[in-house]
Order: C-alpha cells, then sequence, then structure tokens
C-alpha cells in the first residue's frame, strides 16, 4: 500500500487538493477555480463537466510539483452540500447541476410544508423546514418544470455521487451528504419513504448508502491513467466541506465549535446524540465519525467578499495582477485603516437567502447606515464583520438550546486573514484558535481516507495527534460595546427587513 493520502475538496467556485504524508505534512496541493451560472434570479447552477475536468487539472499540478502520485494509498473528499445531478443510466447529466445555492423552489417547499408540516420533516431529517434550497424541492421543480429531463433521469447524485462513479463506476453516497437532502431519514439513516414517494421514485433511482470514511473500491485503470495516479489507491467517501473541515482543524468532541468561512459561512458543534432545537433553529447534521451528529448551519459566506471584489474592486484586482499582491489583502489593509464597526455601516449578507437559524430564502443582502463619510473600506469591513455576526447569531441560537462553546476553531480562506480573525473574537468576545492545518477541507478528507484503510485506528486519535493550534486572537474589550450594539442592530434589520424580502422576491 502507498503511504500518501489526497483529499480532494470541491468547494462551490473552486477545487483544492493535496497530498498528505501519514504523519499530516502536506506534500503538495492545487487550486482550480470554476464559474457559476445564473441564467436569473435565485438560479444557480454548474456545467457537470468542470469537476472531474478540474480534478484531472488538480492532480497534474501536483504531477508537476513532484509529487509522487504512484506511492498515493488513498482518495477521499471534501465537498459542497446539496449540488444535485440528474444523470441518465449510464450516469450522463442531463442538464446542468443545480447548485446548494439555488432558491428556485419555493413554491415546491411550501407545498411540501402545506402537506406535511415542518416538525415532521424536522423529527425525521434533521433540518428544520422544507426550504427551498434542500434537494428534494429542487428534484420536485424538476418534475414538475422539465419533465422531459426527469422522465429520462435514472439517478439523483449529489456532488460526491457523481464523481466516485467517475472514479469506480460505483453509485455511492454517505449519510453526511445525504443528511441535508431532505429525501433521507436521520433516524433510521434510510432513503425517507415519503419524500420518494412524491418523486415517484424508489430506493433504485438514489445512491446506495455509506458511512462516511468507507473504502468503495479502487480507481478504474482508465481513470487511474488519465489521474496520472495509483491504480491500487482507494477511493473513500468524504462528508460534507464544512463537517470535514471541523475533523481538520481537531473539532471532534462535543463543547467545540468550527466556524468556516469559505465561499459558504459554517458553523459546527460536534454531539454525542441527535439533538434537536425546542426552538426549531438549528438543523442537525451527521458528523464524519460513525453515529456522531452536528448542530451545523451554513449560508453565504466569503462569496460575499468575492462579490464585493469582482464588482467593485477592480483597482484592487488590476494591482494584484501587475504586483502579485493578493486583492483580498489590499482590500484587507482599507478594512483595518476603518474603525470597528465601520462608522454604523451594517450589512446583511444573504446574497442567495438565508438559511438557520433565520431561514428566509427570499433574503437579499442589505447595507444599512450609508453616509457622506463611507468610502470603500467601510464597505469592505462592513462585509467582513457582517459574517462575525452571522456567527455570534448562531452561537446565541445553540445557547438557547443549552449548548455552550469551550472553544472555536477557525479555517477556511478566512481563517488566513488575522484582521478578519480578529474582528470575529472581538464580535463573539471568545478566543479564536487557528490551527497547523494547511487546507483543513483537505486533510479532514485525508484523514477520513486514511482511517478507511486502516492506517489510522480511530479519526480521534489521528486529530489529537496530527493537528495542534498555533494561532490565539483574544477578544479586545474596548470593541464589546461597539460590537454589542452592532449586532442587536443586524438582528433587527434581519427581522424589519423580512417583510421588503418577499416584496423584492415577488417583482
Amino acid at each position: 500500500m502507498g503511504k500518501l493520502l489526497a483529499g480532494i475538496d470541491l468547494g462551490t467556485t473552486a477545487l483544492k487538493i493535496a497530498v498528505f504524508d501519514t504523519t499530516g505534512k502536506m506534500q503538495g496541493n492545487a487550486t482550480l477555480e470554476y464559474q457559476l451560472i445564473t441564467p436569473k434570479p435565485y438560479f444557480v447552477e454548474s456545467d457537470p463537466a468542470v469537476y472531474m475536468d478540474a480534478i484531472v487539472k488538480g492532480f497534474g499540478k501536483l504531477a508537476e510539483q513532484g509529487v509522487d502520485l504512484m506511492d498515493l494509498a488513498a482518495i477521499s473528499f471534501s465537498l459542497q452540500s446539496e449540488t444535485m445531478f440528474f444523470v441518465d443510466e449510464y450516469g450522463v447529466p442531463l442538464r446542468n447541476s443545480i447548485s446548494w445555492m439555488d432558491n428556485r423552489a419555493v413554491e415546491q417547499a411550501e407545498y411540501l410544508t402545506a402537506k406535511y408540516g415542518d416538525e415532521v420533516c424536522y423529527q425525521h431529517t434533521g433540518q428544520i423546514s422544507f426550504a427551498a434550497n434542500w434537494p428534494v424541492a429542487k428534484a420536485l421543480w424538476v418534475k414538475q418544470n422539465e419533465p422531459e429531463v426527469f422522465s429520462k433521469t435514472r439517478k439523483i447524485l449529489l456532488i460526491e455521487d457523481f464523481i466516485i462513479f467517475q472514479l469506480t463506476g460505483r453509485y455511492v453516497s454517505d449519510c453526511a451528504m445525504l443528511c441535508s437532502t431532505l429525501y433521507w431519514d436521520i433516524t433510521t439513516k434510510k432513503y425517507w419513504q415519503p419524500m420518494l414517494d412524491e418523486l415517484g421514485m424508489t430506493e433504485e433511482n438514489f445512491p446506495e448508502i455509506m458511512e462516511p470514511g468507507e473504502v468503495v473500491g479502487n480507481v478504474l485503470p482508465d481513470m487511474a491513467k488519465k489521474l496520472g495516479i495509483n491504480p491500487h489507491a482507494k477511493v473513500c467517501t468524504g462528508a460534507m466541506d464544512n463537517a470535514i473541515g471541523a475533523v481538520g482543524v481537531g473539532a471532534c468532541h462535543p463543547g467545540m465549535f468550527s466556524e468556516s468561512i469559505g465561499s459558504t459561512l459554517a458553523v459546527c458543534v460536534p454531539t454525542r446524540d441527535i439533538c434537536y432545537d425546542p426552538n426549531r433553529q438549528m438543523p442537525v447534521h451527521y458528523y464524519p465519525i460513525r453515529d456522531t451528529y452536528m448542530m451545523h448551519t451554513f449560508t453565504s459566506g466569503g462569496i460575499c467578499l468575492r462579490w464585493f471584489r469582482d464588482k467593485f474592486c477592480k483597482y484592487e484586482m488590476t494591482t494584484a495582477e501587475m504586483t502579485g499582491v493578493d486583492a483580498y489583502d489590499l482590500m484587507t489593509k482599507q478594512a483595518e485603516q476603518t474603525p470597528p464597526g465601520a462608522d454604523g455601516l451594517i450589512f446583511l449578507p444573504h446574497l442567495s437567502g438565508s438559511l438557520a437559524p433565520d431561514v428566509n430564502p427570499n433574503a437579499t443582502g442589505v447595507f444599512m447606515g450609508i453616509t457622506l463619510v463611507h468610502g470603500k473600506g467601510h464597505f469592505i469591513r462592513a462585509v467582513m464583520e457582517s459574517l462575525g455576526y452571522l456567527v455570534r447569531r448562531n452561537m446565541e441560537a445553540l445557547s438557547d438550546m443549552g449548548i455552550e462553546v469551550d472553544e472555536v476553531r477557525a479555517f477556511g480562506g478566512g481563517s488566513k486573514s488575522p484582521a478578519w480573525n480578529q474582528i470575529k473574537a472581538d464580535i463573539l468576545q471568545k478566543t479564536i484558535c487557528v490551527t497547523n492545518s494547511k487546507e483543513a477541507a483537505c486533510l479532514g478528507a485525508a484523514i477520513l481516507a486514511g482511517h478507511a484503510v486502516g492506517i489510522f485506528d480511530s479519526i480521534e486519535a489521528a486529530c489529537d495527534s496530527m493537528i495542534e493550534v498555533v494561532a490565539r486572537y483574544e477578544p479586545n474589550p474596548a470593541n464589546k460595546e461597539i460590537y454589542d450594539r452592532g449586532f442587536e442592530i443586524y438582528k433587527k434589520m434581519q427581522n424589519d427587513c423580512a417583510e421588503l424580502f418577499d416584496m423584492i422576491s415577488k417583482r
């Protein structure tokens, strides 16, 4: 057996792939961006071909870096949740994939809510409502609006299922990915029959269910040759990116809170048992460790800053191309020169609806408090602060359940910014810990792969021995009053704009 482990992170807007040795040392990594397709408001899709194309190019870049891909023992995945594919009997996509960010299926979600009720949804799936972003509502939308596609559909797949089929020829999914589809029952770990009935489908139209971090099989010979990797390398199930990133920073024990700012913002808190929120604000998900669960929410995150960069920071992007300095670093410097609280400018970061604990598929982004004093730095800082407020809102909901946070571990692109980490520490009034995990989601996937093929005795033991905290950001008490007030305004904006969101969505 080889000695290297690959973690493939298939994110919303980019693929990251990294290879590690068995001590956790990264041997090489590559990043490739791809584009989303937004044909109309609330519709978000992708060309299915971009994902395998990025994987092929990613392994090619690793080979160029001198990584010995013939020494690869296993591959696992960190994946965007809910992005779904409709394929024919040969596994060929019949339409563009539909992104997790897509909110087209509002009518279908309302129908399911009226028929079954959100309490039934919560008890069976762990998700707090039949929201438009969940795959079952989108599948129903395709059935009703694209009958020619649906009639030819032989399998409905998530992104993990689609990629594993390309690599191994098997249709397989895992519990941690399926838990937010709403056609999977968290209490039985089987497909939820009422939702299959709604779609007019059977279990045969969906992948085989496995645990996260289990061996699926060898890479197909032709595919191994195409990727340039060891043909005996094992392909293993992974888990949703936010949960597996939590593994990658060692947040494997109850009371440990992980937050990630990538394209999405996500929070995860592992629990030993299914823990329902009596206020039905916090969903329950399946964690990448067998029979472990987590309180987990996610919504638009770093994509808000990317949107602002792409639309309003052409100067910074041009300067970055000329100097080699990252455009985000240039933006962050402007935010650092802006006072905490951005002189009263506050942003709601809902560029594609909002999810738990304040679910509203019609929510949009809002800047509030704009005056003549505000410049670009204020807007950048307001975007960064808004995600700190969103994390705090989740902590507030967890506290209402009796789940207190002992430690915060940050990962994702946002954790690489000392300024952003300090902003979050000040807003949360808690220490933000950053670990030595480079590419945490990829490392978490590699840990799952290593455990699957027997290199590690347990996931917890691997985390404890491979991961350490390398930076701590302590909250500045001087900023507490500013951010306490900002948080109250943020929550009031969320509530007071709800009617306006509905009005805007019906234009």
